[in-house]
């Protein structure tokens, strides 16, 4: 098991005793500064909130691979240049989770919601809303970059 595997792996319970669900993240950054905020198709808990893309990690998956899987089969891109950034925890009603933002920063193909969501390239302040809740400290993060 590499580094970045075990670092992922080591804690998999919360705080409080609750599983922990590992997700990455991508804050896909343009070169003028929007980034892209998809919306959470219907059937998944907050159905129609905004949020960074992203997804669960697999077993002995590292965050990089997760997140190049996700955003491909999301979005249909094949990310080229990406790098984490933040962790930050959430405690949910439905899920403990531990997120793994990475900046996004050069990709191939053009986003589209091969699931059927909605996408918006965003600057500060947002446009969309309602926004979910664990990314609003990543929007404080941002406008602090």
């Amino acid at each position: 098991m590499t580094a970045a595997q075990n670092d992922v792996q080591a804690v998999d319970r919360s705080p409080t005793g609750r599983p922990v669900t590992e997700v990455a993240v991508g804050v896909m950054v343009q070169s003028d500064g929007r980034y892209l905020l998809a919306q959470r198709p219907a059937g998944k808990p907050y159905e129609g909130y905004w949020e960074f893309p992203g997804g669960k990690l697999e077993p002995g998956e590292t965050v990089e691979a997760a997140l190049a899987r996700e955003l491909h089969e999301e979005l249909g891109v094949v990310i080229t240049a990406c790098h984490r950034w933040h962790t930050l925890e959430h405690d949910y009603p439905h899920a403990y989770v531990r997120l793994y933002f990475c900046k996004v920063t050069a990709w191939t193909g053009e986003p589209h919601g091969k699931e059927g969501q909605a996408f918006s390239w965003e600057h500060l302040p947002v446009r969309v809303a309602p926004l979910l809740p664990a990314a609003i400290p990543v929007l404080d993060l941002l406008a602090a970059d």
